[in-house]
């Protein structure tokens, strides 16, 4: 076997394509958009390649294709380094990801051992993977159950045998990524609806979508509610409303701002349950390639109404609202504003770290259930420290 480094046209080509040789018999696959990870590994789109403002260091990033003795292309692997995460764990820590390979333990143990050393010759004791380098909401996470459900926009699917390559190489689990599954038929508690109705007829509190609004106010809004309810998470930035505007651009082509829910208290906001329209049910069509005639079939199937299903890419409620109705207010809106007008039939809520156990306990009184499980997985380089899961997130007294 050979390990080639990408830094030519072939070497990039055989790394983009590969994954249509590992899925070529799994009908359940939808590759990413090629577009997409194009994007992770451009440092001119990619901002991780840029000095970060707390640490003053780039992020950077490698990428490998694995060849059989024919010259057949049978794995690839990134790793790389994020300049805002990697020195904020007790072992400096890198990340590896985008991992394909053959079901063969020695082309794995490749793949790893070349991320591993990179990592370690800038000075990183540990890596995480699979994820991305960037946000957690894409590529981030190993399936390990439910190989049957066909995966949604940006998660990522892999064969079962992925999971022994990754513990067969000495990777642990660091924790478990819980994907919550709702059906619009199954109506909420009762207790959710007087909760609502007392909150409805609060002259305080007003509940809308993102009908009328601009992606600047949308952006406000999710800035505003996304620092106050995160304050209590491991490694919390503020986000800055710069980041949120262009997040919200990025969502206007696919947006249905009828999905984009927010509660308010004396104008300032205070919740929000921010959904797309679950864009796989678009993108399988177009074969991973968002080229011409890919946007004519995305344009195509988005006019047709072919996505019945909403994906929830955030639910947060500010922390000193939290445990106080505000959840199930939000859900029984969200209810009575599209499941009644039988705009969608289910709701996907994006994943929860187990480490979150407030949140879990959320989605099961909203009687959603984890139908879907990804994990991240660490490996210490130094073999004799002892392996540390994720904290659990307490709540924080003030």
């Amino acid at each position: 076997m050979r390990l080639v480094e990408v830094t030519d046209a072939r070497a990039l080509r055989d790394w983009v394509q590969l994954p249509w040789s590992i899925y070529a018999t799994d009908a359940n696959w939808i590759p990413h958009l090629k577009q997409d990870v194009a994007k992770i590994f451009d440092p001119e789109k990619n901002k991780l390649y840029r000095p970060d403002k707390d640490s003053g260091k780039c992020g950077s990033a490698i990428r490998w294709v694995l060849y059989d003795d024919a010259g057949k292309a049978i794995g690839r692997i990134a790793a790389f380094i994020n300049p805002k995460t990697a020195w904020t764990d007790k072992q400096p820590t890198g990340g590896t990801g985008f991992f394909e390979c053959v079901h063969d333990q020695a082309a794995a143990n490749l793949l790893f051992e070349a991320a591993k050393e990179w990592l370690r010759a800038q000075g990183m004791e540990a890596m995480d993977g699979p994820v991305n380098f960037g946000d957690r909401n894409m590529f981030w996470g190993l399936l390990i159950d439910n190989f049957t459900d066909p995966p949604i926009y940006g998660t990522n699917y892999n064969p079962p045998y992925y999971r022994d390559l990754f513990e067969g190489y000495g990777f642990q689990l660091y924790f478990n990524q819980l994907f919550f599954k709702r059906t619009v038929a199954i109506p909420v508690q009762p207790i959710f609806h007087r909760k609502f109705k007392q909150l409805k007829d609060d002259p305080d509190i007003h509940m809308h979508d993102g009908r009328g609004r601009s992606v600047e106010e949308i952006a406000n809004d999710f800035c505003t509610v996304y620092n106050d309810a995160w304050v209590d998470h491991e490694n919390h930035k503020a986000m800055e409303v710069g980041t949120a505007l262009k997040i919200v651009k990025a969502m206007k082509p696919v947006m249905d701002p009828r999905l984009l829910i927010f509660i308010r208290y004396k104008d300032r906001p205070i919740a929000m349950y921010i959904s797309l329209p679950e864009l796989n049910e678009i993108f399988k069509y177009v074969n991973g390639d968002l080229n011409w005639l890919g946007k004519l079939k995305f344009l195509y199937h988005k006019w047709r109404g072919t996505v019945r299903t909403m994906t929830g890419i955030v639910f947060g409620v500010a922390k000193e609202w939290q445990g106080k109705g505000i959840e199930g207010a939000l859900i029984v809106y969200a209810e009575k504003q599209i499941v009644e007008k039988k705009l969608y039939q289910d709701t996907i809520l994006t994943w929860i770290g187990d480490f979150n156990p407030r949140m879990i306990k959320v989605c099961q009184n909203l009687g959603a259930v984890n139908y879907r499980t990804l994990a991240t997985f660490r490996h210490l380089f130094d073999r004799s420290v002892p392996f540390e899961r994720h904290p659990i997130i307490e709540k924080k007294e003030r």
